[in-house]
């Protein structure tokens, strides 16, 4: 049987503030990327967010960001590789504590907002993410962007001594150099479940994109991601699980998908 993961940013919520459907799009997904306190969620909700992926056999991993709280982790912030070292273990070293807590081992670690989409191409950037991941914990997942870069980002990956895991969104839009189209343009977040399920079999059965100009991309793509505060999220991950499982692949963890 063919498998992938599914994946979804969580625990984003904050102090009295409350972000996303968790508890509802966690019954649909295979690994679930927890937020460190950086870029949004706190240690109650870190904790709680852990609690909630055990008791539903979700995987879980970190989602570190940047320390960016007022702009949710999706501004640019000029920060030297060794700083970025420092704030990626920290995050990790801190889910992982909750993870400890909870009786469970953490699975990867995914980078958000702009962290993650200033990794791709930048090589001082990128290593010294994987740097940060193998000095936590070098069992752990790193997981990046499919198709833009791979091949630097599995060159970094084998000299650091960890895996990486390449993904894709169904639930976005892309440039015709296989990077997300930015989120300041409109349609940029694809809202409507039924294009979201589409683009979502073209990647797990064909390893296919088609970017805003018609332009196909091949890639490879373990994992799909879906965002839990898309307004659609829980029709979007129910709707796509249900498609895939349809056409016959298991929808499993990185860690038994990878």
């Amino acid at each position: 049987m063919k498998k992938i993961d599914i994946n979804c940013d969580m625990g984003e919520s904050f102090g009295a503030y409350t972000l996303g459907m968790d508890r509802e799009v966690i019954k649909y997904i295979s690994s679930a990327n927890i937020a460190c306190g950086y870029h949004a969620g706190d240690p109650q909700v870190m904790n709680k967010t852990v609690r909630l992926a055990r008791e539903n056999g979700v995987a879980a991993g970190a989602h570190p960001g940047y320390p960016d709280l007022a702009g949710f982790g999706r501004r640019n912030m000029d920060c030297a590789p060794a700083e970025v070292r420092d704030f990626v273990i920290y995050q990790v070293a801190a889910l992982n504590g909750f993870c400890g807590l909870h009786g469970i081992k953490m699975q990867h670690v995914k980078p958000h907002g702009n962290l993650y989409n200033m990794s791709v191409g930048n090589e001082a950037l990128s290593r010294a993410i994987a740097e940060a991941i193998a000095a936590v914990d070098s069992d752990l997942i790193w997981v990046v962007l499919g198709g833009a870069q791979s091949s630097l980002a599995k060159k970094i990956a084998a000299e650091t001594g960890i895996r990486v895991a390449f993904e894709a969104f169904p639930d976005r839009t892309y440039d015709p150099d296989g990077k997300l189209t930015s989120r300041k343009l409109p349609g940029a977040v694809i809202e409507d479940p039924k294009r979201s399920v589409e683009q979502a079999l073209r990647m797990a059965v064909d390893g296919e994109i088609v970017a805003v100009d018609g332009s196909r991309l091949q890639m490879e793509i373990h994992t799909l991601c879906l965002h839990g505060d898309n307004p659609s999220a829980v029709q979007h991950t129910r709707a796509i699980r249900q498609a895939l499982e349809a056409e016959g692949i298991g929808v499993r963890s990185l860690n038994l998908a990878f």
